[in-house]
């Protein structure tokens, strides 16, 4: 109830208020030739939402490394393109140079005839603008770039030509030209596309027009990208006033955009603001039927981590165990999905003291990554480290009760951390007859060299801990035991405080 309150108090402070309704809002939309870019569920669910309708697409998601979460950026190699119904395609995929590419387009250029939305007549630039467009498409999926690059600004070049200068066609060519900049992180090259972009909208449908309000949050998501929470978040929340007069407080869009304010208020430290908007995100979408559809089910995430932030604890450990019985159901055990919402609620449990609960889905979480990846995977590693954490735990819990069962989860704990730290190793300086084996593309083996990297630095410490905890045990030590348990409070474990009281 305090959330519901709290969302009221959000709406009614104008914040969030819905805009007027602009008359004819919904008039002379010219055809989208936009990017249709929705996140690929390898790390989480889309976090932008779903697409617009004028082609843009999100590119944010949740990462999980270890217990930690984020929002970044995520490579080309997560994203798959969905091509708009009727697309002109060039009939050579090949690259040509700028005077080739021209040549291509005049021999489709069969006179003036009317575009599909019938608002204006077309001409050899407008037909080429929707050729260079889906060009530039087909190599955006295949991972050529700078071909990719080169027909975006041809297709602008086009659209400026034949539309005019401050056409929604030449405007929807800018927001593609910047979606793209954004992608390669190359954002000083981004944000005055946007801006342009948006101002052409402003003028062509008036400044509450919901394409205004999708290129606000595209704008939004570009400072979110870079850290800049406050112009982030006043891209967002004029989007959704946008979103509340068009489509309605009730829709998902509204509920895709609420969503990303909830994150970057969160990202600002305001996590009650953050809690009551994606609790309302989320009704929102079970309302309409998409209560387990991997959007839903990352904010329901997303939630439980807030709810962890703010203490709340039977509550986030009562969804996280919801997520992961719908998981369980839609996606099975064999299922590195599954894998993540397991180990999400093995955290919880930890954070309750229900340590041997913990233990046993941790360890059915390291038999299916080791089925289903490798049992030399990174995945693999961060769930021995966190098993070695938790070993660490129960010596601690139980070094007043059974001296020898402590020297049991010792020895355990050293095995699990020395088995993560070799394959940490195995990543970082892999043999001869590894470094033959076919290699991932750069940025996803950068990625997995800095994870090892963190893993191994992780273990290393553990290590440490356990030879103190030795002693500990050797000597009955409990200023030591004491210096352990703020040591893992430090390194971010979280666990009931009853332990120390316990100790």
């Amino acid at each position: 109830m305090s959330s519901r309150l709290r969302l009221l108090s959000l709406l009614r402070s104008g914040r969030l208020a819905p805009a007027p309704a602009p008359a004819g809002r919904l008039a002379g939309a010219p055809p989208s030739r936009g990017l249709h870019l929705p996140a690929a569920a390898a790390a989480a669910a889309s976090s932008s939402g779903s697409e617009s309708n004028d082609g843009n697409f999100g590119y944010f998601s949740n990462r999980r490394l270890g217990f930690k979460f984020g929002a970044i950026l995520i490579g080309q190699a997560a994203f798959f393109l969905s091509l708009s119904d009727g697309s002109v395609l060039a009939q050579d995929d090949s690259v040509a140079p700028a005077a080739t590419m021209s040549k291509q387009a005049d021999a489709i250029v069969t006179g003036l005839r009317r575009i599909e939305d019938g608002s204006m007549i077309s001409n050899e630039h407008t037909i080429k603008w929707r050729i260079f467009t889906d060009k530039a498409k087909a190599f955006f999926i295949k991972g050529k770039l700078d071909e990719a690059e080169r027909f975006f600004k041809a297709a602008l070049h086009q659209a400026k030509e034949g539309f005019g200068l401050r056409d929604p066609h030449a405007a929807s060519a800018l927001k593609n030209l910047a979606e793209f900049y954004v992608l390669r992180k190359e954002f000083e090259k981004a944000e005055p596309l946007f801006l342009e972009a948006i101002e052409i909208l402003e003028q062509s449908f008036g400044p509450d027009d919901i394409r205004v309000g999708t290129a606000l949050r595209n704008l939004g998501q570009h400072y979110h990208l870079q850290n800049r929470f406050d112009q982030a978040q006043t891209c967002y929340e004029r989007a959704l006033k946008i979103q509340g007069s068009v489509v309605g407080p009730g829709h998902p869009d509204y509920a895709n955009t609420m969503y990303l304010l909830a994150r970057v208020l969160s990202q600002q430290r305001k996590r009650k603001d953050a809690e009551a908007l994606v609790r309302e995100s989320i009704r929102i979408l079970e309302e309409a039927g998409l209560g387990e559809s991997p959007a839903c089910l990352q904010r329901m995430m997303f939630h439980s981590t807030e709810l962890m932030n703010l203490k709340q604890l039977d509550e986030a450990e009562n969804l996280r165990r919801k997520i992961l019985h719908i998981m369980e159901l839609s996606k099975g055990w064999d299922s590195f999905g599954t894998t993540v919402a397991a180990v999400q609620l093995s955290v919880t449990l930890v954070t309750l003291g229900k340590l041997r609960e913990s233990e046993e889905l941790l360890q059915r979480c390291l038999a299916v990554r080791k089925k289903i990846l490798s049992e030399d995977h990174i995945q693999v590693a961060s769930i021995l480290v966190h098993l070695a954490k938790l070993s660490l735990l129960r010596i601690i819990s139980d070094i007043k009760v059974n001296n020898d069962l402590c020297r049991s989860h010792l020895v355990r704990g050293k095995r699990l951390v020395n088995d993560s730290i070799r394959i940490a190793e195995k990543i970082l300086n892999p043999s001869r007859e590894d470094q033959k084996k076919p290699k991932n593309a750069f940025g996803i083996e950068l990625e997995r060299r800095i994870a090892a990297t963190g893993i191994l630095l992780e273990a290393l410490e553990i290590v440490g801990l356990l030879d103190c905890l030795n002693m500990a045990i050797q000597e009955w030590a409990p200023a030591l035991i004491m210096k352990i348990l703020n040591k893992l409070c430090a390194s971010g474990f979280h666990f009931t405080m009853s332990l120390v009281h316990e100790t």
